[in-house]
């Protein structure tokens, strides 16, 4: 069995606090195989009975692991068996069942039946055994504490420029592109649209300049979060218009990374309106 060093944690938005652990894993690894323990389910639904929104889908923040370098991922159901589980036997079972040769975690990681378990503990479960591990401090970005809680409330709010300074990296979502009305179409502005999943944040609703990645190719896109209400929309959806594209999008999967907030949605008295302001809407982007 391959030994891994693994650091812990849900990593939801794979911030920079959780950009932290990954490096120092890396690092402690010293050439050796490493990776990522996390949770399929966020773990407040079981010990709070709160099912907080995400600011990734668990498949997304899987790519994202990924693409910071992550060679080995564990995702672990948070069930009533794992919630229960004693700090030190959930270790064990890493080492055991995983091939686990040290960890690392942040100062304020709380694992285990109870939250028992702590980086100190931690620490000390490692000395005894000959582990490696590391504990990475706060991470502080402009004195601001980088926190998934707190990147949540600022997409709530729509400033995606500061969630983006305190992620790392863009607010991503993936999409699948489906068929929708055509109607952009019709006006000369095709739009690509993928669902909005009901677990994540709600992005206010409103145009975003963003970028969207298809297939390897990147086009700088304005991209619509909302329910379309010129055009009577009812589902919640985001529709890109990628500039600089011509070509077919339905069944692809996209990346839309969103960079700033343009404006608030709003209701057109007709398409040519809405024509007019979306003309306005992509030379603020050039």
């Amino acid at each position: 069995m391959n030994k891994y060093i693994f650091a812990l944690g849900y990593f939801d938005g794979v911030h920079l606090g959780h950009q932290a652990l990954l490096k120092k894993c890396r690092e402690l690894a010293q050439g050796q195989k490493w990776g990522a323990v996390t949770f399929i389910g966020h773990p407040d639904a079981l010990i709070k009975g709160i099912r907080p929104c995400l600011i990734n889908r668990s498949e997304d923040r899987d790519r994202l692991l990924y693409s910071f370098g992550t060679e080995m991922l564990v995702r672990l159901p948070f069930d009533e068996k794992l919630m229960n589980t004693p700090w030190d036997s959930f270790l064990d079972m890493l080492v055991k069942d995983y091939g686990a040769a040290g960890f690392v975690c942040g100062s304020d990681f709380r694992f285990g039946a109870q939250g028992a378990g702590t980086a100190e503990q931690m620490m000390q479960y490692c000395d005894s055994r000959g582990l490696r591990c590391a504990v990475v401090p706060q991470q502080m970005l402009d004195g601001q504490r980088i926190s998934s809680t707190c990147i949540r409330a600022l997409l709530q709010q729509g400033d995606v420029e500061k969630a983006n300074r305190l992620l790392g990296h863009c607010h991503t979502l993936f999409g699948v592109v489906e068929q929708g009305k055509q109607l952009g179409r019709t006006i000369g502005i095709p739009t690509a649209n993928i669902p909005y999943s009901g677990d994540l944040v709600e992005l206010p609703y409103g145009v975003y300049e963003c970028r969207v990645t298809v297939e390897g190719h990147c086009y700088k896109a304005i991209t619509n979060v909302g329910k379309c209400p010129t055009v009577s929309g009812q589902k919640l959806t985001v529709e890109s218009h990628l500039l600089g594209f011509d070509g077919e999008l339905y069944g692809k999967t996209v990346q839309v990374e969103f960079l700033r907030f343009l404006r608030k949605e709003q209701k057109f008295e007709n398409l040519q309106a809405l024509q007019n302001q979306i003309a306005q809407d992509i030379k603020s982007i050039l």
